[in-house]
Parts: structure tokens; C-alpha cells; sequence
């Protein structure tokens, strides 16, 4: 019995959140336990909301990144403190500055990802003061020492959490790294297992729903990769520090990389495959191996989170000794329809064994990063001028931070005036519901919209069923205290449930104060209002609109396509090594791709005049993914080749290509459709490419294929790319394309 309790603390404490929610609730625990024992109840509600403010400021880092961070957040607090204070009581000045301090806050996450938490947690903490002083926190006259007494509460509760993140840092550095790499794997664990559908022989299926369902785990993937390059980044620097510790993590980072290369390869279209070897079982064991090596990353994320050993298991080196026999069987029956495909088809097994290799060998144990090259790209500003650089090149409109500064800061100060002329009691709710619902685009405004209603109604209920059934100060309190740490747990991924915990912790704090009760319908009118001025600003205030800026994303992706092209070609031109221009060609690629899917995902929400080139741009997403597929393949399998006789043919086809992206992504950028010949004599120079003599070496026969497979996409991107720019001819069609890879 203590064995099995022991076995699910460790697993409560190894989850990826438990650290930061246990963090949260120490923080509150104690505020409330000092509070409670000096007999100060009432300073409660601003300790908490000191403590929110910081906790929404935190970033990762490491000890003394966390420390300037800390210190940097509260001079900003401080300021923007004393600024409400200061300014409260003369209107027209405050709303001027609160307006000019959002503009020039939200332009701070140019800087990156700590700037961008901290100006979150500045705004908020500001809009608390406001609340604070709204809610009588300060019941001293005005312009005397006891009147800061709610502000210095406020400062003094987000100082405590800063500290206390300080220590944490300090007793568990390496625990973040550990928890991405963990996601990582996970994510990476279930696109193996959306990729092995691909796999399944089958007629009449909806293909196209896996394909969709492929690229948006592909969107996680390169999320969770950037998150732990960026926790590796914090800890170990931009060339890797050496040590036992590093090592592991850089050996498992590229490890990812490498499998999400070779997962994300096309060797030869899935429907070439099925009908070619229909009545084999080779794609059933493809199938197989590739679910089974999802259920294995699944198992290394578990191992890594809960600091065990990996124990691979004989399943997935049985299903893969399997395939090299149904393999071996297909080539002693010298079928001549089945050379090209066969070649594919070996490759795509040499993929998989490899994965099934590097899986055996990991052990979590001691390693050091020699032999590896643990450069990373390093993007954030790290000099004043460069800080100075990148703040100015976002001082334009064409800035999709400077418009959503513009449009957070005429939401606020519209929202002050509406509190001013129709809520004042209690209307400064209807500014926070306006800051944490205007989001970038105006999908995700509107997501979030729904989403703060939708909470805020389940709290407001939640609420006054709690204070009728548990009346008594000290139980609310406790709810309170849970309701906070739910918030944490859960606002980066279920957002309505974060907005309903959030707001049964607020009303039943600032029931201390006598108004719990009578703060329920003016809460829900304040969010509704905040929600109405939000959608209004996203959608009138210069809107992002990702129908009218679709040509640039879609430019993007083929301009991070044309870099990968040059440097898969230079790795067997001479390089072969994976090291970091190699790298960032292909993660920029991925990058370009998951915007792409994000871009399209929000289109899903706008008006409908807006989005008539939705299911153009779905098929270019389907195209791309290809195209990103055959990019791989010949990535996952680089090796320096010596010299050929048929190189010049292999230069000529990597030329024309790279001269019809190139041309592409020019059009695009300027809106324009491509040119109607970017497309011409490809078919015969991929016809050229194909035909190749029986005992052509592997790497040169797996170098014709895919560029001759790129060759023949080249046309149908064209098209896709051109009904973007100038809209459907006809009705539009089911989103997806007609032909995708395995």
C-alpha cells in the first residue's frame, strides 16, 4: 500500500506542471498562512494578486537569468504601481498613459519571451492596483503613507513568489530541460503512431482527415522541439556547456530531430505504394513498426519525466526483423514492377530500422556531448543595440506586433471609457477581461472569447453555490486557494476552466471585503463588455486577417523550402554532417510549415468574405507537407557521394528547382500569381531523372527519385499557390489534396 502511494507521488511530482502549480501554491500558502496567524485577512486579496501578477511574468531560465528577471519584473512593477497610483485620480492623464504604457509594453516581446511574460505581468499587475483601490483596499485618504498600503501589498506578494522562483531555480536547474525533452517525446511518440495510419493498405478511407490530423501533431512536434531548444538554450548557452548532464541533453535533442526527420519523410506516394503491393503484408508491417516506435518515444518522454531507465522491450526488434524479411521476400521475387518502388520502399525500411537502432541504444545514463556538435541558434538580442534594432524594425505598421500594441492600447482606453460612463463601482474587470481575451489574430480573439464567457459563467455559478454551501471565511478561503492553483495548472491549455477557477478565487477573496455576493452579476457584465470591446478591437483596428496575408506565410514556406533544397544538395556535394546552417535550414523549415497550419487553423474563424481561398490554402498545406516529406527523405539519409557520372544531371534538376522556388516565393511575396512557366519542361526532366539503369547505387537512385517526385509537385503547387492569389474559378472543394506521400 505505501509502495503504490510512494509510486503515484512520484508520478504527481514528475508531471510536467506539478512543479510550477506546487510553486504557485507554496507562494499563496504561506501569504495566506501569515495573514491568517496576524490576524490580516483583509490583506489577502492583494498578496494574491501580487502573486498572479509575477507568477504570469515568469519565464524559463536559468538561476541568474531567473534573477534578472525577477528584478527587472518588479522595477517594472513598481513603476506601473506607483504610475496608478499617481495618476489615478486625474482621468484624462491616466488613460493616456495607460494606453502609451500598453503600446510600449507589448512592443517588448520583440525581445523575446521574457520580455513578453514580463510586459503580461506588468499590464495585469497595473489592472490589479486599479482593482485594489476600486475595492477599497486602500480605505486610507489619499496622498498619505497608509493610502500605498494596498499597493506595497500587491509588490510585497509579486517580490515573494520572485524569490521563492529564485530558490527553485537554484534546488531543481535542470527539471525544465527534463520536462520539455519529456513533451517532446510524447509529441513526437503520437506523430509516429498519426503517421503509421498513413500506412494502413486500405480502400475507401479518409485519407485526407489523416493527412490533416498528421500536420497539426507535425504543429506540436516543432512546438515542443522550440521548447526545448529554448530550455537547453537557458541552461547550457548557445555552444553547449560540456559536462555529464549536457551531454544527455543535447544526445536526446538531436536524437528528436533526427527521428522527426525520418518520420517526416516521403519515399514515394502512399497510393504508388498501396496498389503496388496491395496484396503483400509489407505495408502492414511498416505499419506496425512505426506505431510500435510511437508507443516507444511515448515511453523514453515517461522515462526521462520520471528519471527511470528506458526499457525498449523485444516487440518493436521482433516487428522490425519482420519487415526486413517481407522485404527480403518482395526482392526474390525480381519483379520488374516493382524496382522503383522496391528501392523506395528499402529506403523507407532503412528509415525505420535506423529509428529502431537509436532507440535500442538509448539508456539514460551518463554521456557527455563529445563528438557532437552542440551549436544552437541563438535568436534573442543580447547587447543594447540589438535590443534598440530589433524595438525600431517593429515601429511600422506592416509590424504584426506594432498593430497588436496599437489595437491592445485603444481596447484599454476605450474600455476605461465605457467603465467611466456607465460602470464605475466595479467596472475595472472589464479592463482585465480585455487585456487576457484581445489576442494577436482575431481567430484567437475570438476563440478566447468564447472560451472567458463560457468560464466565467461555470465561476460565477461555482461561486455562489460555494458561498451558500461553505459560508464560513475560512473554508472560502481554502476554495480560493484551490481555485488559484487550478488557474495555473490549467491557462496555457484549457482556458475555460482556468477563467472559471480564477474567477470563483477572486470573488471569494474579495468576499473578505463584504461584497462577494454583489460583485456576481457586475462581474459577468464586465466580462461581457471586456469580450465585446476585444472582438471589436481585433476585428476594426488594423485586423490580422490570415486571408489577406496568406500569400506571405505560403512565401515563407517556399522560401524556407528552397534553403532546405540547398542544403540537403550540400550535404552529398561534399558536407555530410549535421551540423548547424544544416539545422536551422531544416527547423526553419518545420517552423514555416507549423505557421502555415496556425495561419490556416485561424482563418477557420474569420468572416466568410474573408476566407474564400480557405480550401486553396489547405491544399497548399497539403502540397507543402509533401514537399516537406521528399525534402526529408533525402535529408534523413545525407552521406558525402563520391564522384558520378550523372552529377551534372542531379545539378541541372537541384538548379531548375531551386530557380522555380525561388521564382515562387518572389511572386507570392508581392502577391502576385506564379509565373505560368515556372513549371515548364519539368515533366521531361523528371521523366530524364527516372530513367536510370538497373544498377544505379542506392544514394544516387534515392537522389533521382525524390527530385524527380519534387519535379512533378511543382505544378500543382503552382496551381494551388495561383488560385490563393486570384481566388476560385469554381465552388470550392474539400479541403486537402488529391495525392499525398506515404
Amino acid at each position: 500500500m505505501s509502495s503504490s502511494f510512494e509510486s503515484r507521488l512520484g508520478r504527481l511530482w514528475a508531471h510536467e506542471k506539478a512543479s510550477y502549480g506546487l510553486r504557485v501554491f507554496i507562494a499563496l500558502s504561506v501569504a495566506m498562512g501569515l495573514c491568517w496567524y496576524h490576524d490580516r485577512l483583509l490583506w489577502i486579496p492583494p498578496l494574491f494578486l501580487g502573486i498572479i501578477a509575477s507568477a504570469l511574468a515568469e519565464t524559463d531560465d536559468n538561476w541568474l537569468g531567473r534573477t534578472k528577471s525577477v528584478l527587472l519584473s518588479l522595477l517594472c512593477f513598481v513603476l506601473a504601481a506607483s504610475a496608478v497610483k499617481l495618476l489615478f485620480p486625474h482621468p484624462l492623464l491616466f488613460v493616456i498613459s495607460l494606453a502609451l504604457a500598453t503600446f510600449a509594453l507589448t512592443l517588448l516581446g520583440a525581445l523575446g519571451e521574457r520580455y513578453a511574460s514580463i510586459a503580461t505581468g506588468t499590464v495585469s499587475l497595473s489592472i490589479y492596483a486599479m482593482i485594489g483601490m476600486d475595492h477599497g483596499i486602500n480605505p486610507a485618504p489619499a496622498h498619505t503613507a497608509a493610502s500605498w498600503q494596498g499597493t506595497g501589498l500587491l509588490l510585497l506578494g509579486a517580490a515573494w513568489y520572485g524569490l521563492l522562483s529564485i530558490l527553485w531555480t537554484v534546488l531543481f536547474a535542470n527539471r525544465p530541460v527534463r520536462e520539455r525533452l519529456a513533451r517532446l517525446f510524447w509529441e513526437l511518440g503520437r506523430f509516429l503512431r498519426l503517421k503509421a495510419d498513413l500506412f494502413e493498405p486500405v480502400r475507401e478511407v479518409d485519407v485526407n482527415a489523416r493527412r490533416l490530423a498528421l500536420a497539426q501533431q507535425n504543429a506540436r512536434v516543432v512546438e515542443a522541439l522550440n521548447g526545448a531548444k529554448t530550455a537547453i538554450l537557458a541552461r547550457f548557452g548557445r555552444s553547449g556547456r560540456p559536462g555529464v548532464q549536457s551531454g544527455l541533453y543535447f544526445r536526446l535533442y538531436y536524437m528528436a530531430q533526427d527521428f522527426h526527420e525520418r518520420a517526416s519523410s516521403s519515399h514515394y506516394p502512399y497510393e504508388a505504394l498501396t496498389e503496388a503491393f496491395f496484396h503483400s503484408d509489407v505495408l502492414y508491417r511498416c505499419q506496425r513498426l512505426l506505431a510500435l516506435q510511437g508507443k516507444a518515444c511515448a515511453a523514453l518522454g515517461v522515462a526521462i519525466r520520471m528519471r527511470t531507465p528506458f526499457e525498449y522491450g523485444e516487440q518493436t526488434r521482433i516487428a522490425t526483423a519482420d519487415l526486413r524479411e517481407s522485404l527480403a521476400f518482395l526482392r526474390d521475387q525480381h519483379n520488374p514492377r516493382w524496382n522503383r518502388l522496391l528501392g523506395s520502399l528499402e529506403l523507407l525500411g532503412t528509415n525505420l530500422q535506423t529509428i529502431e537502432r537509436r532507440l535500442s541504444e538509448t539508456a539514460l545514463s551518463d554521456t557527455t556531448s563529445e563528438g557532437i556538435d552542440t551549436r544552437l541558434r541563438d535568436a534573442s538580442p543580447h547587447t543594447l543595440r540589438e535590443m534598440g534594432a530589433r524595438l525600431v524594425a517593429q515601429l511600422t505598421p506592416k509590424s504584426l506586433l506594432f498593430r497588436h500594441g496599437l489595437r491592445m492600447a485603444i481596447a484599454l482606453a476605450v474600455g476605461y471609457g465605457v467603465m467611466r460612463a456607465i460602470h464605475p463601482d466595479h467596472g475595472f474587470w472589464i479592463l482585465l477581461t480585455t487585456a487576457f481575451v484581445c489576442r494577436p489574430s482575431y481567430g484567437a480573439t475570438r476563440l478566447r472569447l468564447v472560451q472567458r464567457i463560457a468560464g466565467t459563467l461555470v465561476g460565477l455559478g461555482a461561486t455562489w453555490a460555494l458561498m451558500q454551501l461553505f459560508p464560513g471565511t475560512e473554508l472560502q478561503l481554502l476554495i480560493a486557494l484551490a481555485g488559484a492553483l487550478v488557474f495555473f495548472v490549467t491557462r496555457t491549455d484549457r482556458y475555460m476552466i482556468a477563467t472559471a477557477a480564477i474567477t470563483v478565487m477572486a470573488l471569494l477573496c474579495f468576499n473578505l471585503l463584504g461584497d462577494g455576493f454583489l460583485l456576481i452579476w457586475p462581474r459577468l457584465l464586465d466580462t461581457v463588455i471586456g469580450c465585446a470591446i476585444a472582438a471589436a478591437a481585433s476585428f476594426l483596428i488594423l485586423p490580422d486577417w490570415q486571408g489577406r496575408r496568406l500569400h506571405l506565410v505560403m512565401a515563407a514556406v517556399v522560401q524556407a523550402c528552397t534553403r532546405y533544397l540547398d542544403e540537403v544538395l550540400a550535404q552529398y556535394r561534399g558536407r555530410g554532417s549535421d551540423d548547424l546552417a544544416y539545422r536551422i535550414a531544416r527547423r526553419d523549415m518545420h517552423n514555416a510549415d507549423a505557421a502555415l497550419s496556425a495561419a490556416l487553423a485561424n482563418m477557420v474563424r474569420e468572416p466568410g468574405y474573408l476566407r474564400r481561398n480557405l480550401d486553396a490554402g489547405f491544399r497548399f498545406l497539403a502540397l507543402s507537407n509533401t514537399l516537406l516529406g521528399y525534402l526529408s527523405a533525402l535529408g534523413a539519409h545525407r552521406a558525402t557521394l563520391p564522384p558520378h557520372a550523372d552529377d551534372a544531371l542531379i545539378d541541372q534538376a537541384g538548379q531548375r528547382l531551386h530557380d522555380a522556388l525561388s521564382q515562387a516565393a518572389s511572386a507570392l511575396s508581392a502577391r502576385q500569381p506564379p509565373p505560368a512557366d515556372l513549371d515548364a519542361g519539368v515533366a521531361e526532366l523528371a521523366d530524364t531523372l527516372e530513367q536510370m539503369p538497373e544498377n544505379i547505387e542506392d544514394k544516387q537512385r534515392l537522389l533521382r527519385t525524390q527530385l524527380a517526385l519534387i519535379l512533378r509537385l511543382l505544378p500543382k503547387l503552382r496551381a494551388a499557390a495561383d488560385e490563393v492569389i486570384r481566388g476560385p474559378a469554381s465552388e470550392p472543394t474539400t479541403s486537402g489534396a488529391s495525392a499525398a506521400p506515404a
